[in-house]
């Protein structure tokens, strides 16, 4: 029997932001170790434990010197729900909504394809990089724990300086910024309150604020709606603490919390995986850290190369618009990831190598 693809260099890597990190050198699920010494990568599944790997180099990123990307090809791609099963969640959704179990639910899908085994998962990112830069982007590569992936996250979920922390969620999407609609304003709204509850539990009290509600930020075939929400740590809390008290991201749950999650467990098919978790990095002799929201983020898992995709759902949801809101956040990035039946790929960009 042939041994498994590794989709990639066999040394482990990690691409966080501007920075590549090579050497590595202990993987632990234990949060406190973020709260120690070195070097780390971060992933927090949306389901499953977190993989914390700490690397003895640190440099920053650059080219890709690896092959280019070849994806599967776009015909490939099946979909967790079809438009039909979507739709009938978010009449469910607004049925709830009507009744009052909850105010806003993040529904998701899945999309995946067959990878090939000598697909490289590092020159993904790379392709990533240039097809549809992301301000959060990340790889991370570790071919002996089976973590293989690539995020072009343009959502920030933590960010560390010191004892200072914030967030800043993305909810409201649109093709151009004059196609927001009412509702997109009333969910990031109600995802900001959320938020500054959570930071609330670990913050010092009355330093929570929103320097930042509603700015518009465009993207790679989109423009979003990005709120930030900034508090001070308490003395007695650290990364583990922090990531308790507002793992998962809000934007990517829905309102209150609690009943948003267990809505998604009940009308989502699979499992989500690595989408809507977190990924980024942690300087732990610094106090320093930035993990993204992981949307827009490809993922390796049974030899299949996966993305997810969804939305908030609200009182004011539309069914179909709801479904081309998916279509239109996944289209870019299936262009870069599936070039075949897309044309050319353009792959070759500022990116990493751990050569």
């Amino acid at each position: 029997m042939s041994a498994p693809s590794r989709y990639g260099p066999d040394e482990p890597l990690a691409v966080v932001g501007d920075r590549l990190l090579s050497g590595l050198a202990d993987v632990t699920s234990d949060l406190a170790a973020l709260e120690s010494s070195g070097s780390w990568a971060v992933l927090l599944p949306f389901e499953g434990r977190p993989v914390c790997a700490r690397f003895d180099k640190v440099q920053p990123a650059r080219t890709w010197r690896g092959r280019p990307w070849r994806g599967p090809d776009r015909a490939l791609w099946s979909s967790s729900l079809t438009a039909e099963q979507f739709a009938a969640r978010v009449r469910s959704i607004r049925a709830e909504i009507a009744a009052g179990s909850f105010y806003q639910v993040n529904l998701t899908r899945r999309l995946s394809a067959a990878l090939a085994p000598d697909a490289s998962i590092p020159a993904l990112g790379a392709a990533l990089a240039e097809g549809n830069p992301a301000p959060f982007s990340a790889v991370l590569h570790l071919p002996d724990q089976g973590v293989h992936v690539a995020s072009a996250s343009p959502e920030l979920f933590l960010a560390r300086r010191g004892e200072v922390v914030w967030s800043s969620p993305i909810k409201g999407t649109a093709a151009t910024p004059d196609a927001f609609l009412p509702k997109d304003a009333a969910e990031n709204v109600m995802i900001v309150d959320l938020v500054r509850n959570d930071l609330g539990r670990v913050c010092v009290t009355g330093t929570v604020e929103v320097p930042s509600l509603l700015a518009v930020e465009p993207h790679p075939g989109l423009v979003h709606l990005v709120s930030t929400v900034r508090g001070t740590l308490r003395p007695d809390a650290g990364w583990p603490e922090l990531i308790a008290a507002t793992f998962p991201p809000g934007s990517v749950t829905g309102a209150p919390k609690l009943a948003a999650l267990q809505a998604i467990a009940r009308l989502e098919p699979v499992p989500r995986g690595v989408y809507c978790g977190a990924i980024g990095w942690v300087d732990a002799d610094r106090c320093e850290g930035e993990l993204n929201v992981a949307i827009r983020t490809f993922w390796v898992e049974d030899g299949r190369l996966n993305l997810g995709t969804g939305g908030g759902i609200t009182w004011g949801s539309d069914p179909a618009g709801e479904w081309g809101e998916t279509e239109l956040k996944a289209s870019n990035l299936l262009r870069v990831a599936s070039p075949s039946g897309w044309g050319p790929a353009r792959t070759q960009g500022a990116a990493i190598d751990a050569s």
